[in-house]
């Protein structure tokens, strides 16, 4: 996984970023399928930063789910609040029209 490359400001950053994203992925209370973790790693491909709700009854269910996803897709967690988890992972050749952050970056200026 991509925790050990991201730093503390990095982290924080992206977190902003992801503030004013609607999750793109939905997982139900019957856990991860094949589905799930494809549809996962179509939206990291193409976005880099996603938000997915995780439906689970309680908030361990939740955060091992979450877990799951993002070793499956090996992504990382960078915030769980809720039944949202914000999941990241970098792709060198994203398209910059589909990157949240990418777009983030022309829009600040960075």
């Amino acid at each position: 996984m991509q925790t050990n490359t991201l730093n503390t400001q990095k982290k924080k950053s992206l977190r902003g970023v992801a503030h004013h994203l609607d999750p793109v992925v939905a997982v139900s209370e019957r856990g991860l399928s094949q589905g799930i973790v494809d549809e996962t790693e179509r939206a990291l491909r193409d976005h880099e930063l996603i938000k997915v709700k995780v439906f689970g009854i309680d908030r361990a269910s939740r955060d091992e789910i979450a877990s799951e996803l993002a070793e499956k897709t090996s992504a990382t967690v960078l915030q769980k609040i809720g039944k949202v988890a914000v999941l990241y992972r970098h792709n060198p050749k994203a398209n910059p029209k589909l990157s949240n952050v990418a777009r983030y970056l022309e829009h600040s200026g960075s």
